[in-house]
């Protein structure tokens, strides 16, 4: 059976946390997970410093662990990594898990969103824009195939989160 949760996918700069943070508090029944923090918190370091020490291989790795373990739960509103939904088992576990929403954007909007946060250890190159553009366009395959696209170029926070919260009382209502 087909978890309940609200699972948010994009890429860095989706606004997949602080939209997660909103939808927690329309929907108070539903805790909110973010997976990067998540695995920050259990592994005592930050996902820059995960990066240096495993690898980006470790620390997809410990990004599954973390995402089979939150799965095994209901109620909640989950933002994944940028790239957690582009391996097949992350994809299948956060699929079954509930709806998925994909917070789409172009890539000049949300490299403009966050051009000067210097946590994005795949950006740390000689041209972040055209690295990140790269990184788009390879994840937006997977990205899609998430149950929902919803662009957020022209839609604030708020706004996003009524439209994700619309379209789950929308199937909620048809089954």
């Amino acid at each position: 059976m087909k978890g309940n949760n609200i699972i948010l996918v994009g890429m860095m700069g989706a606004g997949k946390s602080t939209i997660g943070k909103l939808l927690k508090t329309m929907i108070s029944n539903y805790d909110f997970i973010d997976i990067d923090s998540k695995i920050e918190e259990d592994e005592g370091i930050t996902i820059p410093e995960i990066f240096e020490r495993y690898t980006e291989k470790g620390f997809r790795r410990i990004e599954t662990l973390t995402i089979e373990e939150v799965c095994k739960n209901n109620n909640l509103i989950i933002s994944t990594g940028g790239g957690a939904f582009q391996l097949e088992e992350n994809r299948n576990i956060l699929l079954n898990s509930g709806k998925v929403f994909y917070l789409y954007a172009d890539s000049q909007t949300l490299y403009d969103r966050i051009k000067t946060e210097g946590n994005r250890p795949l950006l740390k190159c000689e041209n972040p824009y055209e690295k990140f553009t790269e990184i788009l366009n390879k994840r937006d395959i997977d990205y899609r195939k998430a149950d929902y696209i919803i662009d957020t170029s022209s839609l604030n926070p708020e706004l996003t989160a009524k439209e994700i919260l619309r379209r789950v009382n929308e199937t909620i209502a048809i089954s």
